[in-house]
């Protein structure tokens, strides 16, 4: 069992960052993949970025460009730098981490609340 717990949420205005992070207790070597989902009020979860363990990245196209995620297998940690923050990308952000294509283990979840 593997717990995840994301942290750095908050409010911030439009155009600005927030540094999103998701401790792991244990190691994330193990795992593929790592992740952060979002979900908006009223709409499904969405991927927003995932890094595999050899440092592979993916975007959703809603972020390339603005979003950054990093991992540090030492720390356990993954992170998600965000800039030219919009309204649109509030939301609740999630950490997974995946074996196999599945993501099997997830964090509660940070909120981001960008304001125009």
């Amino acid at each position: 069992q593997v717990l995840l717990v994301e942290s750095g949420g908050g409010l911030v205005q439009a155009g600005g960052s927030l540094r999103l992070s998701c401790a792991a207790s244990g190691t994330i070597l193990r795992f593929n993949r790592m992740a952060w989902y979002r979900q908006a009020p009223g709409k499904q979860r969405e991927l927003v970025a995932s890094i595999t363990s050899r440092i592979t990245t993916n975007y959703a196209d809603s972020v390339k460009g603005r979003f950054t995620i990093s991992r540090d297998n030492a720390k356990n940690a993954v992170y998600l730098q965000m800039n030219s923050l919009k309204p649109e990308d509030t939301a609740v952000y999630y950490c997974a981490a995946g074996l196999g294509g599945i993501d099997n283990y997830w964090g509660q979840g940070t909120q981001v609340t960008v304001s125009s």
